[in-house]
């Protein structure tokens, strides 16, 4: 390969045969199953980065089924986002953990945007006739179970709409060098483009959590269910951008604009 076709040509690995295409991305019927509960705060301060803080206790654990996305295929998705607001005070949501069973967006996740993502099991379906059920295994060990009464009531659609278009999204994206030191070391802010909600239900809820050395979902422990909702919706993943840039020799504790 020629230098100039490489600076042209390249944009992830393998270099002659990417796990992913270029972004955006597009969901169709993306379906999220969300348990809002309450933990420790001294939890969230040790994991939520600044500049961000935490705006309360508030942890929303995510079940969410993708079975027609463009680029990445069918998969599901479960981990933690955490509620929280930036420097000047506005509301945003961390992504804390996510684990899911496609190569191609763990892979697309990790280097693109800085999504958390590891590698597992996680289902979402009905259980029975009257149950939403979400589960999470690592390996052979069940590490969280979350339930809900299926489409129990009728929410706001264009409440539930402005929820995943209006927030902020971050991530702490992290890429090493050659020599095991960070390379790219930054905090990383995305939107929700294009939503359209097709359908929304809350409900009555529970979620369990089990330790595991290398899946901590327990570290941030459910101390009372504040709420839950399941939600349908089409939506683009849009592309990035860098919010703060850890690694600047002299980096104020300000988060850049949004483009």
């Amino acid at each position: 390969m020629k230098i100039e076709q490489i600076r042209k040509d390249a944009f992830a690995m393998p270099v002659h045969n990417p796990s992913y295409p270029r972004p955006p991305f597009r969901f169709l019927d993306r379906e999220y199953f969300i348990i809002s509960y309450e933990t420790d705060m001294d939890a969230l301060r040790a994991v939520v980065p600044e500049p961000l803080t935490v705006a309360s206790p508030l942890v929303h654990y995510e079940f969410i089924r993708m079975p027609d996305s463009s680029g990445f295929g069918d998969y599901t998705e479960s981990g933690q986002v955490i509620s929280v607001r930036d420097d000047a005070g506005a509301p945003g949501s961390y992504t804390h953990a996510m684990y899911l069973d496609d190569e191609g967006p763990i892979a697309g996740g990790r280097e693109i945007w800085g999504f958390p993502k590891k590698l597992a099991s996680p289902k979402l379906r009905v259980d029975g006739n009257d149950t939403l059920l979400g589960t999470l295994d690592y390996g052979t060990q069940r590490i969280a179970t979350g339930t809900m009464g299926y489409k129990y009531e009728p929410l706001d659609l264009e409440v539930e709409r402005k929820k995943l278009a209006d927030t902020p999204n971050y991530l702490l994206k992290v890429i090493p060098h050659v020599d095991g030191s960070a390379r790219i070391c930054e905090l990383v802010r995305y939107f929700l483009r294009d939503v359209t909600v097709l359908g929304a239900w809350g409900g009555p809820a529970a979620l369990e959590l089990h330790p595991h050395a290398l899946a901590p979902v327990a570290d941030l422990p459910v101390r009372k269910i504040v709420g839950a909702r399941h939600v349908i919706a089409n939506l683009t993943l849009d592309i990035g951008e860098v919010a703060f840039d850890y690694l600047a020799e002299a980096p104020a504790l300000k988060l850049a604009a949004n483009q």
